[in-house]
């Protein structure tokens, strides 16, 4: 049976005023989004840096995004050490800043301030020296590989006789000796002439006790290598993509034995098997590391072997580039 029902303006009034308030917040989000272009929105995302450092260009990098409904918060990566995180950045008419703690280094907080045109960022950064240098910034490179690699022939980077195909970035302390790549102190860093995109990479390395290395993928992304025997996998111990991602256990040997990292990265995404155990898979590495060549994702680049943070050697290095 069908019932009637019967409305008086007491019961239509709730609803028609409902009704106006939604629709007028509806239109004043449309009308205010429309009016404000830069939204804090328009300043999330990853950001490739180059600071301009007394006429040379330093690396860094910033991702941004949202906390809850108002707040912005983030990564920071400088020219050494790791990502560090940034609790608030403050956004308002396109100018953005924050500032956070020194790490590595000694001296005053780091102060960032920036202007956003369009898909470009340009500011200054206040660093622990008390100096203030100048600073542009690109939105960083999705690099999602739209098909899987196809793989080319294996190329042996290191003769095992000669520096061929290397080149130290400063004066030169490696050495080669039975077929081992040596760096006997701390020094500079060496690279390959060669540059390269998405590849699969094989390595072997030896360290001293307390000895500390990496080696930069493209020349901006660390895997650490570390006296790491016995700790906990953390994000600065050996296996880790530095500052950024973890291993999921500790493979490391004791100093002195010989060790290997097979290594898959096919745009950001990374694979990382330290001596024969997958302790990274297929994750995503957010942006540069400290200590990167520059902040150019978009491009190939070389190998890097870090050699300013004690002896180290290595040997059996073989890349496999895709083509």
């Amino acid at each position: 049976m069908k019932r009637k029902y019967s409305f008086n303006r007491q019961n239509i009034l709730p609803f028609f005023l409902l009704a106006v308030i939604l629709l007028f917040g509806a239109s004043a989000t449309k009308a205010d989004y429309k009016g404000n272009k830069q939204t804090p929105s328009s300043l999330e995302g990853r950001w490739d840096i180059t600071i301009n450092k007394s006429g040379k260009d330093v690396p860094s990098w910033l991702e941004v995004r949202h906390s809850g409904l108002h707040t912005l918060v983030g990564d920071f990566v400088g020219e050494s050490g790791s990502a560090r995180p940034v609790s608030k950045i403050n956004f308002t008419d396109g100018k953005m800043s924050f500032t956070i703690p020194p790490q590595w280094e000694t001296g005053n907080d780091v102060s960032v301030e920036g202007t956003l045109q369009g898909n470009s960022l340009t500011g200054t950064i206040l660093l622990p020296d008390g100096k203030n240098y100048s600073w542009t910034a690109v939105r960083a490179p999705s690099l999602r590989n739209q098909k899987p690699p196809v793989w080319g022939q294996p190329i042996r980077l290191f003769s095992g006789t000669d520096l061929k195909g290397w080149h130290a970035m400063g004066a030169n302390q490696w050495k080669t000796e039975n077929g081992v790549l040596i760096s006997p102190k701390s020094g500079s860093n060496l690279v390959t002439d060669q540059h390269f995109t998405d590849f699969k990479l094989h390595i072997e390395f030896r360290y001293a006790k307390g000895s500390n290395s990496g080696v930069y993928l493209r020349g901006r992304y660390e895997v650490q290598i570390a006296d790491s025997k016995g700790l906990e996998p953390l994000k600065d111990q050996l296996g880790a993509v530095y500052g950024f991602i973890s291993p999921s256990e500790m493979m490391a040997k004791e100093p002195g034995e010989w060790q290997a990292y097979d290594i898959t990265l096919t745009g950001r995404m990374i694979t990382v098997v330290a001596n024969g155990k997958t302790i990274i898979c297929n994750q995503e590495i957010p942006g540069i590391t400290g200590g990167a060549i520059d902040s150019k994702e978009g491009e190939p680049g070389p190998l890097l072997l870090q050699g300013d943070h004690g002896p180290i050697e290595f040997r059996n290095i073989t890349i496999t580039p895709a083509r």
